[in-house]
């Protein structure tokens, strides 16, 4: 399906073998840019300098990648390649690119055999150059190996993946994606599971019919650090860097939304907002409108995550489970 996300490029690079990747957005230029962590076990780099007090407001790249803090290497080949571009901060002696960049835990599809690096980092920031605005969804880029529903245990995960939603109205964009390796349950609009913890036995349903409170002292609990949504708001109407913070801040309304339990001691729910500028009406579009929004197209980038996963070795996709996907068990 074809995308704007606000003048924003998006790039994938995918290890198909092992499940991994990283996926990259190629700012335009004057994009600014903030972030709000809430996970406690996050993973990333250049986000002390997303804080709405430090004076660089200006985003040049953002990477989400699979790999734990290796896949933080990802960022070092997207700086490489704004580099050539003569793209970055200025500085007295050269431009420096500001790459902010965030990971998720995905070593249990590739068992760490292969992890994203530099080279990796570059082939998905040239490929986000060359987009045609067709992006991928499901088990690309930081999504490929990412998974859900693990508060029950490894047993009951399913497949989780990277994913889009955004809208225009009379010419103001406000888009969403997320990359969903959540230990907890993926939910429907009305609260139903979309996504998440099976119960065991032939008889399909989910686990959270059996412990309503997901409680995870109950049953081997994922391991800590292993569970992370990112999520990237991206915007084309005029904000400065505290309203990007704050816009950051509103993204995990849609987090909890979609999403529960959210924010765990497992997880390291990280989101990014990045403004670019280009709206032009009638009147500045109101920030409250903006997040009200972008909250919408979280909730429903999460959710598309796992409706575009597919099945990998024995971590179903909801379309390998007829009759379970959707409903509350």
């Amino acid at each position: 399906m074809n995308y704007s996300f606000a003048g924003i490029r998006i790039g994938h690079a995918t290890d198909e073998a092992y499940h991994t990747g990283c996926t990259v957005f190629l700012c335009p230029p004057g994009t600014v840019g903030s972030g709000d962590v809430r996970g406690p076990a996050p993973g990333s780099r250049e986000s002390a300098l997303l804080s709405p007090e430090k004076p660089v407001s200006v985003v040049n790249a953002v990477v989400l990648s699979g790999g734990s803090a290796f896949g933080l290497a990802t960022a070092d080949g997207v700086m490489r390649y704004l580099a050539e571009q003569g793209i970055g901060h200025p500085t007295p002696i050269r431009p420096v690119p500001i790459v902010p960049a965030a990971i998720v835990y995905d070593l249990f599809l590739s068992r760490g055999q292969r992890l994203p690096d530099s080279a990796m980092g570059y082939a998905a920031a040239l490929a986000a150059s060359e987009s045609d605005g067709v992006v991928a969804q499901g088990n690309v880029g930081a999504g490929a190996g990412v998974t859900v529903g693990k508060w029950g245990g490894f047993a009951t995960m399913m497949k989780g993946g990277f994913g889009l939603a955004g809208v225009e109205m009379d010419g103001l964009e406000v888009w969403a994606a997320a990359v969903v390796n959540a230990v907890g349950d993926v939910l429907n609009e009305d609260g139903t599971v979309l996504a998440g913890a099976r119960a065991a036995g032939d008889a399909p349903g989910w686990l959270v019919a059996q412990d309503p409170y997901r409680r995870f002292p109950d049953r081997p609990p994922a391991a800590l650090g292993t569970n992370t949504t990112l999520v990237l708001i991206a915007t084309n109407a005029r904000l400065d860097k505290i309203a990007c913070h704050r816009l950051a801040q509103r993204g995990h309304d849609g987090l909890a939304q979609a999403m529960r339990p959210a924010h765990t001691t497992h997880d390291g729910d990280t989101v990014f907002a990045l403004a670019t500028g280009g709206y032009i009406g009638e009147r500045p579009a109101g920030f409250d409108t903006v997040a009200n929004v972008a909250v919408e197209m979280v909730a429903e980038a999460i959710r598309n995550g796992v409706r575009h996963a597919a099945t990998v070795h024995d971590v179903p996709g909801i379309g390998a489970i007829p009759g379970l996907a959707g409903t509350d068990g």
